[in-house]
């Protein structure tokens, strides 16, 4: 379909002019979505139309994940070191095109420029090089003679078609924690991204092909949660699904895997504690709250949220914290000198401001609160935000804002700190300050979260896998551990006596 009133390429990044084949990549290609339904992604810094597609329908994912289906024994048949070599050439082709995934990025998204230069592009590429290591890892336990009779030994195998769901706070490298270590490990994929930020999720998959990987490896469908995603969790040829988003979608996705007994895999909401114990070094609590709090404009799960101050800091953590929130400077991300963009669009920023002004009743607005006006008006903007005094049961305590905003309360023993951390469903990451060895470690093995850090707060690598407890779901991403949600364990078990007449045989006839 033609949009002939989004035909000026973007000086930034011309999307309508990379994706005018289509934004579906089904079998190594390009193409037009056919659920009759468009979509327009809209740069969220100024409200101007960035790219008009055309949405996937059920249609388009049957054909992705056929493309899937047909790819699966060629791929899942190769070798480790063809998959590793695949996966080295695919880092590269990624590196070689990181100021356009970054520009992308930033364009669909509202992420500053150095965010996406600095963090979500190369934080990609480092995916891609250790899990190019990680496909000539997988093992399983070695041969043993566990019976007497019998050697057995374990197989890794792959499961199949992925159906992969994706979110739109960080839409490049959940297209890589989703695709990588699933085709490592053997299997072919579906992702769908959301339907607001298709952009780079489409180039990784292009990234793909330019790399070598076979068609039909790597398939995007963007479309809605609700028509395509659905149909893409139900599918019977889909044989696990993974899933980063909200707590409440995330239900309605397991309830849809059931129907065909799928492997499932979930990342959900979050709520993080930041918990600073009286011996914190203060300086670099504020630091690290203010950093923990703003990153990706607050719409990051592991987000700092909660800041729980030990008493005798509270009142100058509160005031230094509004004071450094004070100078990040809000702005065009594609501007020098810009920390922090707009949130990803206008009904969003309106819900996180309805948070803030409903808090106004019962808690104090110390810095934020507010749209700035001027000329970033037109943007999706919120000013960076701290709120002190509310309630433990308060929403802006226990509910994911996702934005800008974090709230600060005061406790007094250790105890209660750590019980304040836990008081959410939610458990996917946290942090505690402190030079206290014995305290620090006290808060790792109490905390109930999938990670707790130790005087920082929101570093990731790829070594180390990412998921959380309870309400945040279950499974991992990046690292080794990964593939155990991403491989099937075999048991092979072969008879070494060439005996015809077993003795475990007379439980079913004769006697010894």
């Amino acid at each position: 379909m033609h949009h002939p009133g989004n035909a000026t390429p973007d000086r930034r990044f011309p999307a309508q002019e990379r994706f005018a084949d289509g934004a579906q990549y089904i079998a190594g290609r390009l193409t037009m979505g056919t659920s009759k339904r468009t979509h327009t992604v809209v740069d969220p810094a100024t409200g101007a139309e960035v790219l008009t597609y055309d949405l996937a329908g059920p249609d388009d994912v049957d054909a992705a994940v056929a493309a899937a289906r047909e790819a699966l024994p060629g791929w899942a048949g190769a070798t480790p070191g063809e998959r590793s070599d695949a996966l080295h050439r695919f880092a590269a082709v990624l590196a070689d095109r990181a100021e356009e995934f970054a520009r992308a990025e930033s364009l669909q998204c509202g992420k500053p420029l150095k965010l996406t230069r600095e963090f979500d592009v190369p934080g990609t590429v480092d995916n891609a090089a250790f899990f190019a290591g990680a496909a000539r890892q997988l093992q399983g336990q070695s041969a043993g003679e566990y019976s007497g009779d019998h050697t057995s030994y374990v197989r890794r195998e792959p499961i199949g078609v992925v159906g992969s769901v994706a979110p739109w706070n960080y839409p490049l490298q959940m297209a890589a924690w989703k695709v990588l270590p699933a085709v490592a490990a053997g299997n072919t994929v579906v992702l769908k991204p959301a339907e607001t930020t298709p952009l780079t999720s489409l180039m990784f998959a292009q990234a793909a092909t330019a790399a070598g990987f076979p068609d039909g490896v790597v398939n995007i469908v963007s479309g809605t949660g609700r028509e395509a995603g659905e149909h893409l969790v139900a599918h019977p040829d889909v044989a696990m699904t993974s899933f980063t988003g909200s707590t409440a979608v995330g239900r309605r996705v397991a309830e849809l895997a059931t129907a065909t007994v799928k492997r499932l895999h979930l990342e959900l909401g979050g709520k993080a504690p930041f918990l600073v114990f009286d011996d914190a070094d203060l300086d670099a609590a504020v630091h690290g709250a203010v950093a923990g709090a703003l990153i990706n404009t607050g719409q990051d799960c592991t987000a700092a949220t909660r800041a729980y101050v030990q008493r005798p800091l509270y009142e100058a953590f509160v005031e230094r914290t509004a004071a450094l929130m004070d100078t990040v400077r809000v702005g065009d991300p594609f501007a020098p000198g810009t920390d922090l963009g707009p949130l990803t669009g206008h009904a969003h920023r309106d819900r996180v401001a309805g948070f803030v002004d409903r808090a106004r009743a019962h808690a104090r607005v110390v810095t934020g609160g507010e749209a700035p006006g001027g000329e970033l008006e037109r943007g999706a903007y919120y000013r960076p935000t701290l709120i002190a005094g509310a309630a433990q049961d308060s929403e802006v305590v226990q509910s994911e804002i996702f934005g800008p905003v974090l709230v600060v309360l005061p406790f007094d023993t250790d105890d209660e700190g750590i019980r304040l951390a836990n008081d959410t469903p939610y458990g996917l990451a946290a942090s505690a300050w402190s030079r206290d060895v014995y305290r620090a470690n006290r808060a790792t093995r109490e905390i109930r979260a999938g990670c707790v850090w130790i005087n920082d707060h929101i570093p990731i690598i790829s070594e180390m896998p990412h998921g959380g407890y309870r309400a945040s779901g279950f499974g991992k991403d990046m690292s080794a551990y990964s593939f155990e949600e991403y491989t099937q364990v075999k048991h092979v078990m072969f008879d070494n006596t060439a005996v015809a007449a077993k003795d475990w045989h007379r439980t079913v006839f004769g006697d010894r």
